[in-house]
C-alpha cells in the first residue's frame, strides 16, 4: 500500500491534509480508482486520520477510499450528497485491492481483445473489480451510443460474474488515468479535485490568453480546468482598469489603449502620430468628473517609446 499516496495525488494530500484539525464531524474522501472525492459523515468512533483507508457506498458499489481530512462546518454545505461509511479498511481489503490490480490488468487485456473482434466503437479506459461483491466495472469513452450487449454476454461467460459497463465522458477519462498537464504539474482533475467549476472561451479572453485552441486546451481536449482558478480576480481587477480600445488624454492628444497586463497594472497606449507610450499603476487614473481616462501630469515617469 506504500503506493497509494502517488496514486491520489501528492498535490491533493498537501493541500487537504497538510494538519489534522480538530473534526467537525465530517471527513473528505477520494476514492482509490476513479479519483472521485465525496463528503463523508465521520464514523461515531471518531478515530479517523489523514490518509487512513476505509469502504465507501458509490454508485458502482462499496470501494475502498483514502481520507484526505476533516472538512469545516461551511464547506460541507457546498455537497450535495453525504456519504456514510461502511467500515474502516482492513488488512483484508487492503490486500484484496493489491491483489485485484492483477486482476484488472488480465481483465482489461481480454476486454480490450474482444472489443476489437467485436468491432465496436469505443475506448476502454480503466476496469476495476470490486472489494465486497463478485463484480468487475469496465469504463469506456465513445462518441455516442454503443450497443454492448453482446460484449457484455461475451465478458460474463468469460469471467463468470456480474459485469457493469459505464460510458465516461473524456474529463473523466484524465480524471481515471491521470498524467502531466502543459503547467508540469498533475491534472487537476485528478490530483486536485473532482469537483471544478465550468470552463468557457470568456476565461480565457479575460485572461488576455491566446485563442488557439492547441494553446488552452487540455490532453482530453477540453478547456484547462486551470483557466477556472484566476477568473475571478482577473475579472474584478479588470474594472478598474481601461479596456482595449479606451481613449486616454494625454499631453492634449489622445492616446488608444492597445495592450493591458493584469498582473502588472501596466498599459501601453498608442497616439495619433505612432508614439507608443507604456504607463505603469499610477501613471493613469479614472477621472470621474470628466468621465474619462487621464494620465497624471510631470513627474510620473511615463515611458515613451
Amino acid at each position: 500500500m506504500g503506493d497509494l499516496r502517488v496514486q491520489m495525488g501528492e498535490q491533493a494530500l498537501r493541500t487537504l491534509a497538510a494538519q489534522d484539525k480538530e473534526s467537525t464531524g465530517y471527513i473528505l474522501v477520494r476514492m482509490l480508482h476513479t479519483s472521485e472525492t465525496a463528503l463523508c459523515r465521520m464514523p461515531d468512533t471518531n478515530n479517523l486520520r489523514t490518509n487512513d483507508c476505509v469502504m465507501v457506498p458509490t454508485k458502482y458499489g462499496s470501494d475502498l477510499a483514502l481520507v484526505l481530512g476533516p472538512v469545516d462546518e461551511e464547506n460541507s454545505t457546498q455537497w450535495k450528497e453525504i456519504l456514510t461509511i461502511d467500515r474502516i479498511a482492513g488488512d483484508q481489503d487492503l490486500a484484496s485491492y493489491e491483489s485485484n490490480l492483477e486482476l484488472e490488468y488480465e481483465a482489461r487485456e481480454v476486454a480490450r481483445a474482444k472489443i476489437i473482434a467485436t468491432g465496436l466503437d469505443m475506448k476502454l479506459v480503466s476496469v476495476h473489480y470490486l472489494i465486497d461483491e463478485p463484480k468487475i466495472v469496465f469504463f469506456f469513452t465513445a462518441d455516442g451510443r454503443v450497443d454492448f450487449r453482446d460484449l457484455v454476454k461475451e465478458l460474463v461467460s468469460r469471467f463468470r460474474m456480474r459485469i457493469e459497463l459505464r460510458q465516461i465522458g473524456v474529463r473523466d477519462e484524465s480524471r481515471f488515468v491521470g498524467g502531466k498537464g502543459v503547467c508540469g504539474r498533475g491534472f487537476c482533475c485528478h490530483g486536485v479535485t473532482d469537483k471544478l467549476k465550468p470552463v468557457s472561451i470568456k476565461m480565457a479572453k479575460v485572461q488576455n490568453l491566446s485563442l488557439n485552441s492547441m494553446k488552452i486546451s487540455g490532453s482530453c481536449g477540453r478547456l484547462l480546468c486551470c483557466l477556472a482558478y484566476e477568473y475571478d480576480f482577473y475579472r474584478s481587477e479588470r474594472k478598474t482598469l481601461p479596456d482595449e480600445g479606451n481613449r486616454i488624454h494625454f499631453e492634449g492628444d489622445q492616446f488608444r489603449v492597445v495592450d493591458v497586463n493584469v498582473l502588472t497594472r501596466q498599459i501601453r497606449v498608442l497616439g495619433s502620430e505612432g508614439r507608443s507610450i507604456i504607463l505603469k499603476d499610477g501613471d493613469y487614473f479614472y477621472d470621474k468628473q470628466n468621465s474619462r481616462w487621464s494620465v497624471r501630469e510631470a513627474g510620473s515617469g511615463v515611458e515613451v517609446l
